[in-house]
């Protein structure tokens, strides 16, 4: 049986789908599907778990019959957040409370997630309501980080909390390779993670022959641009950009303990 029939892209019409052994139908165009289940690297045993992790509602208010993917969105959080939790409980024996929070924060927010998506280029297999496709929807950090989550929450429903875990560990390995000191991208990404609505992009330009370039990082916040910096690669670059819009937000904020006004660290 054909769970996600259809050629095309996903927002292109479609033939009638087969339905699928849960509710609903889940017209996601075959190939694509197949492609993001080979980077997911996971093989689901209830395949409709996965169409319903890449349903957003806005589907649904347009296609009777379709569950979103907000439950699972919540149980993939828990397990995402038990996940991480004990791997850095583990992973860093000496740090407190406070370090600990903090480096959690860090590679559980919602960036982080939007993040991961894009890596597994989840925007290509999700199902949106025509408005929200047009809107750019699919690019979204917010839709792509809560599809994310569901989709955690719909492997650990299908294969259980060890299969979602070895999925959760290489989503989030490099984000823990310097667990112990956070770099500057993951102390923006925990500050704008506060509010829900945050958006980070990360502008590259570069300069120079193949040999000696110089890479110049522009941070955007929500549109606009709040932190410039340069570097030899293009992870220096990112880096000086972050610590900057960083410094800016917490001076915003009042909260930029006087050593790091004073610091070049």
């Amino acid at each position: 049986m054909t769970l996600f029939p259809g050629p095309g892209p996903v927002d292109a019409p479609m033939p009638a789908p087969v339905r699928s052994e849960g509710d609903g139908f889940f017209p996601i165009p075959p190939v694509a599907f197949s492609a993001f289940r080979e980077r997911l690297g996971y093989e689901f045993v209830d395949i409709a778990l996965l169409g319903q992790a890449l349903t957003h509602r806005s589907w649904c208010a347009e296609h009777a019959g379709f569950a979103s993917n907000e439950r699972l969105e919540f149980l993939g959080d828990a397990v995402l957040g038990l996940v991480v939790t004990d791997e850095i409980y583990e992973r860093l024996p000496e740090s407190g409370e406070g370090q600990l929070s903090r480096v959690r924060a860090a590679v559980v927010c919602a960036p982080a997630l939007a993040e991961m998506a894009v890596e597994l280029r989840l925007g290509e297999v999700l199902l949106l309501g025509k408005g929200e496709a047009a809107s750019g929807g699919r690019a979204r950090p917010s839709i792509l980080a809560d599809a994310m989550e569901a989709v955690i929450g719909a492997v650990h429903l299908d294969g259980g909390l060890e299969a979602a875990a070895e999925l959760v560990g290489r989503l989030v390995e490099p984000r823990l390779a310097n667990a112990g000191t956070p770099d500057h991208k993951s102390r923006l990404h925990e500050l704008v993670a506060r509010d829900p609505q945050g958006q980070v992009i990360y502008e590259i330009t570069e300069d120079g022959p193949e040999h000696d370039k110089t890479f110049r990082a522009v941070v955007v916040l929500d549109g606009e641009p709040s932190g410039i910096g340069v570097g030899r690669s293009k992870k220096q670059a990112e880096q000086a950009a972050a610590r900057e819009a960083w410094r800016q937000l917490e001076r915003g904020r009042g909260d930029l303990p006087a050593r790091e006004e004073n610091s070049d660290g």
